[in-house]
């Protein structure tokens, strides 16, 4: 799949096309499944942090066998080899490494096998959601039992995986989520609080919630306007980790509360992760840990067709899943 100029899910081109020739540190894989992330469609859009160079590829997540290795790939990873099953962690050039298609190939830094107790649609839905939601909450946001950690827009898969690490850690979880459409799901997948924004004031509830605290650390996918009720909605010296923009309207920062709370507001990627050897081996450590405990279990809402994959985007934008959107091959 490659796309030639930004624009709406009709720009994605499938084509036929033969894997290049390996660089010693990149890997080839047989692409069986494909995770769908917020960051392609921006991507699409020409909105993403990183900006395409056409002709581009696209996707950062996938399941599938790992085929051939690079010449120093056995030296670098030895835990990789040929005919393991492996799924992909984002932290590569989508431009260049892109996943949409039937083959892969990916620097092998970002390549981890798949445990065996995950399918592939599952295996397809780890790291994106997971270490997102960790780098944010555990490894920056150092979150302790007992605490409260809001989480905006939580029926994504970053929220759902955010709810799961909140509930490891002992703290309490406060969902959003805009109509109450989606309510049960998130109480029923262990959120201990849910406050529907369109029916409720969210800085009352949150106040209700905490008994007048505030929420310790706030993991927000949404920005925008809704950044100052965020604000208000935050305890003392709490911290608020931006790590989206559903909304794309002006973000202003709340300069008095900030000042008159000691917050700290900032942006985050996950690359803080990916891109730092110690916090990324932690990272993943953390969440294979969460996997094989059995605490942390991917939620996917839908399964497409890769011929359907501009339909799987066009849902994505939609809003309407509950989950991970992933695209069989």
């Amino acid at each position: 799949m490659r796309i030639y100029e930004n624009g709406p899910s009709s720009v994605l081109k499938l084509e036929e096309a033969v894997p290049p020739v390996l660089s010693e540190d990149e890997v080839l894989i047989k692409v069986s499944t494909i995770g769908l992330n917020r960051a392609e469609v921006l991507f699409r859009q020409g909105l993403y942090l990183e900006r395409n160079t056409f002709p581009s590829r696209i996707g950062y997540e996938a399941c599938g066998t790992l085929v051939a290795c690079g010449s120093a790939v056995k030296s670098s990873f030895p835990s990789l080899s040929p005919g393991d099953r492996v799924s992909t962690i984002p932290g590569f050039s989508q431009t260049k490494h892109g996943v949409y298609g039937e083959w892969a190939v990916v620097p092998a830094r970002y390549v981890e096998k798949c445990p065996q107790v995950l399918s592939d649609e599952a295996g397809a839905s780890i790291w994106m959601p997971y270490l997102t939601a960790y780098g944010a909450i555990k490894a920056l946001g150092a979150v302790s039992a007992g605490q409260y950690v809001l989480v905006t827009a939580a029926s994504s898969s970053v929220g759902y995986a955010a709810l799961e690490i909140v509930k490891r850690e002992g703290a309490f979880s406060i969902a959003t989520t805009r109509t109450a459409a989606k309510k049960q799901a998130l109480l029923d997948a262990g959120a201990d609080y849910v406050i529907v924004t369109e029916e409720e004031n969210l800085v009352a509830a949150v106040q209700k919630i905490t008994n007048g605290k505030g929420a310790d650390i706030i993991f927000d996918a949404v920005a925008g306007p809704f950044l100052l009720a965020l604000a208000k909605s935050c305890a003392y010296e709490g911290q608020i980790f931006i790590y989206g923009a559903l909304s794309l309207a002006t973000t202003n920062f709340p300069l008095q509360l900030s000042l008159k709370r000691g917050l700290k507001i900032s942006g985050y990627t996950m690359f803080q992760i990916t891109h730092d050897d110690k916090r990324f081996s932690l990272g993943k450590e953390y969440v294979l840990t969460g996997i094989a405990e059995g605490m942390f279990k991917p939620r996917i809402d839908s399964v497409f067709d890769f011929n359907d994959i501009a339909a799987a985007q066009d849902y994505m934008e939609s809003n309407k899943q509950n989950g991970k959107i992933v695209v069989k091959i």
